[in-house]
């Protein structure tokens, strides 16, 4: 299958024109991470602490976010979670400590910023812990019990807790939910000492500074090495100039789709470099398909100049590109409008990447290659369509004794 037949669009001829588009996201994205947003990096990297919280309703992150500037919760992040109806909101912090009581002061934070309404000596059933129910029910013993008080209450307050997180998700409607799960008589002194908020905290999680800057480090290198086997790969396979003008385009697709995050300000997490290094192999495939068509060409062209050669290679390999990078961004727009909030930035890395790695391949990668070449045979050092390497050791010993 084929969208066009025997194109002949001058791509060379519209370089300064695709320069000038690299240069205004390329330079947009550079001002952003050095000036405005910087690089806005997730709790992965910068480390931090994670609340995970549940409402009975839609939140309203807006007023959630107002809620905890109130508390003093200056630098506080706050965005949706999981799938829409869920109701579900990450919260992060700057507390990096690693200890329980660092868990808990996040947690207690949170439940305080977001009770502003609380009844005056009443505590969040949606918020307490069975230690703490079973504490509560001891003191006021509702059962009269004389033996086996603590052993009973406590099992009272582990069948609270368990109905809360299992069959309502961590958020009670009402104290009168759990009729079924204790007596009449817990349940009116629970309403005497308990109301129930519209969330819960259902999780929170610590990522210490250490492991937070080994993480960032540890991406920073993967990248370095993908760069650097594609160096190695195409120099080997092709010639040396063909790996550098690959990894220039990669480095160019990852600069505008980095410089995107940082220009919308969203941060940069485990997943969206995972989302990078797919694009760094996405974005050198097509790369090479395109190189290994103008080297077919150049064997078959020897009398035209480059970037003529250049020119064919890749009208004949565009239906091809269209076909591969379509269907791919396809899947990846899906995944964007309709993965979630979990996937958002993982996705949306793929959508930049692969339109931008796409574009590279015909309007970076190939101009750079054709500038080397010209620029060499200026100089006299090598004639512009001079062949690449191929893998039969004789032809390339003809081409020697011919030349």
């Amino acid at each position: 299958m084929e969208f066009f037949r025997n194109t002949n669009i001058d791509f060379l001829g519209k370089k300064w024109y695709f320069l000038a588009f690299s240069l205004v996201f390329s330079v947009a994205g550079v001002l952003s991470m050095a000036f405005w947003h910087h690089i806005p990096l997730g709790v992965d990297f910068r480390g931090g602490t994670l609340v995970y919280v549940r409402y009975s309703h839609t939140p309203n992150t807006g007023a959630i976010h107002a809620a905890l500037e109130r508390a003093g919760l200056k630098n506080a992040r706050v965005q949706p979670y999981d799938k829409a109806g869920l109701n579900k909101v990450l919260i992060q912090l700057d507390i990096q400590e690693t200890s329980e009581q660092a868990l808990d002061k996040g947690k207690n934070q949170i439940i305080q910023a977001l009770s502003s309404s609380a009844p005056a000596g009443k505590q969040d059933l949606n918020n307490a812990s069975s230690l703490t129910i079973a504490n509560f029910l001891l003191e006021k013993d509702p059962l009269h019990l004389s033996t086996d008080a603590n052993q009973r209450y406590n099992a009272i307050a582990q069948a609270i807790a368990d109905y809360r997180y299992k069959e309502k998700g961590g958020v009670l409607g009402s104290i009168d939910e759990l009729k079924g799960v204790a007596d009449p008589a817990v349940i009116a002194s629970l309403q005497d000492g308990f109301f129930v908020s519209d969330f819960g905290v259902w999780n929170v999680a610590i990522v210490g500074p250490q492991v937070g800057q080994q993480l960032r480090k540890q991406a920073i290198l993967a990248t370095l090495y993908s760069l650097a086997g594609m160096l190695v790969y195409l120099g080997f396979r092709f010639e040396w100039i063909y790996g550098v003008a690959a990894v220039l385009t990669v480095f160019h697709d990852t600069l505008i789709t980095v410089g995107a995050f940082s220009l919308l300000n969203w941060e940069i997490s485990l997943t969206v470099i995972a989302a990078i290094l797919t694009l760094v192999g996405y974005s050198n495939n097509d790369t090479i398909v395109v190189f290994d068509r103008i080297r077919e060409n150049i064997k078959l062209l020897r009398r035209d100049k480059l970037a003529d050669i250049v020119n064919k290679s890749i009208n004949q390999t565009l239906s091809r590109t269209i076909l591969t990078a379509g269907l791919t961004f396809l899947t990846v727009l899906a995944l964007f409008l309709f993965g979630g909030e979990v996937l958002k930035g993982f996705s949306f890395a793929l959508v930049i990447g692969i339109l931008i790695g796409t574009y590279s391949s015909i309007a970076i990668a190939a101009p750079i290659l054709v500038a080397y070449q010209e620029r060499r045979a200026e100089t006299g050092k090598r004639p512009p369509a001079m062949p690449m390497r191929s893998g039969n050791g004789q032809e390339r010993a003809k081409e020697k004794v011919k030349a």
